[in-house]
């Protein structure tokens, strides 16, 4: 059983016994209370409310598997069910015992929600709205949080097409797929050492840039915004992309033609979403992402991409929020809080791997002692081949973050 649904389990049980509890304890105690302390009244209405606590412990503890406590209202619910289906059947069984018929069971029964079993009923959906929550929501993480626990990163491996891929702004040279495949595996393997865990998309060898996957996707937490290409021949790589996330239990958008988006432009410094408007990314695309995350809190932020094919061609960010770049390539580096200038080019492009560690090309040396000169432990990983179809560290994966 994985972590997920084993402390789903254990939230939904400890909520169940919690109201069960609860339930049965008020009841007896009013009616302790009401006949004037009388110790007498615990066995008699123990017993009476017994069969009506046990029952109110199952049928609680289904819906809290089926994720009842997660909102006030659909607590309500259940506490509403839960409460008068086992106060009528834990009744009807202790009347049954006793030897009264069954035909003879409805009208009494009814009777008893506004008589015995009323304060019995109220105490579980009160307990369910406000313990249970408390209770489910202490213990049980949901499966998406489990998702972004687990460190996911997507990759995809190169095509036999590499070579083909669209080239912008530089001039194409000769790329060796052997040893472009080479450098993948290492590229790999750093983010696996750091820590992360790789779901790996299928290779589509007539796709020539589907291993630049983070164009196809943008995460948010656990969603998953789905790009929109500008470039026709990469329309078909969303949608191996597109069942990947689903499959980690992923929510899942996207934006919509004639806006267009690729997960290149989109740098994100916690809250603040930054889009470069360039050749890929459109002003609908852009408008459409920042209807999308207003909601979750995200404010975003248009930023003018001209000189190079992304905003994460330009620049990116170190964990502490600074944004780096080579300044020939940023067309205004004074939209960002804190801006400092890399000398190299591909040294403005870094992938956080952790707190304290960045990845950043073997292509940037200098720019890699300036990063450690600031405290950080910097990977270096040798992607040249990528780099001539004017790739960066960042391009080759997504982290699900």
């Amino acid at each position: 059983m994985s972590s997920f649904r084993l402390r789903s389990v254990t939230a939904s049980v400890a909520a169940a016994a919690a109201v069960a509890v609860i339930a049965l304890a008020v009841a007896v105690l009013v009616y302790f209370v009401v006949n004037q302390q009388n110790p007498q009244a615990f066995p008699v209405y123990g017993e009476y409310f017994l069969n009506s606590a046990l029952l109110l412990f199952l049928f609680a503890a289904v819906f809290g598997l089926v994720g009842a406590y997660r909102r006030w209202y659909t607590a309500l619910i259940a506490g509403v069910v839960s409460g008068i289906l086992s106060a009528l059947v834990g009744t009807g069984i202790s009347a049954l015992a006793a030897g009264i018929a069954f035909g003879d069971l409805f009208a009494p029964l009814i009777a008893t929600l506004i008589g015995n079993n009323l304060l019995f009923v109220l105490a579980a959906v009160i307990a369910s709205v406000t313990v249970a929550r408390r209770i489910h929501a202490a213990i049980a993480i949901s499966e998406q949080d489990e998702v972004l626990a687990r460190r996911y990163v997507l990759v995809r491996r190169p095509a036999e097409s590499l070579a083909d891929g669209i080239v912008t702004h530089i001039e194409r040279s000769e790329v060796d797929l052997d040893l472009a495949e080479e450098q993948w595996e290492a590229y790999l393997a750093a983010l696996t050492g750091a820590g992360w865990e790789p779901v790996e998309i299928p290779v589509a060898d007539e796709l020539p840039d589907s291993v630049f996957i983070e164009d196809s996707v943008v995460m948010f937490g656990a969603l998953a915004v789905l790009g929109s290409p500008a470039a026709e021949t990469r329309v078909p790589e969303i949608a191996a992309v597109e069942a990947g996330v689903v499959a980690l239990g992923l929510e899942t958008t996207r934006i919509e033609q004639p806006g267009t988006l690729d997960g290149g432009d989109v740098l994100k410094i916690g809250q603040t979403v930054y889009v470069g408007r360039g050749g890929r990314t459109n002003s609908d695309g852009i408008r459409q992402l920042r209807k999308l995350l207003a909601p979750r809190g995200y404010s975003v932020v248009a930023v003018p991409v001209t000189k190079a094919l992304h905003l994460k061609s330009t620049v990116t960010a170190l964990p502490d929020g600074t944004v780096i770049g080579y300044r020939p390539l940023v067309d205004d580096p004074f939209v960002y809080d804190r801006f400092l200038e890399v000398p190299e080019p591909s040294g403005a492009h870094v992938v956080v791997l952790a707190d304290d560690t960045v990845l950043i090309a073997a292509s940037a040396p200098e720019s890699a002692r300036l990063i450690e000169g600031l405290g950080y432990r910097v990977i270096s990983v040798d992607i040249s081949e990528f780099e001539k179809l004017e790739g960066c560290v960042t391009c080759l994966s997504v982290r699900v973050r």
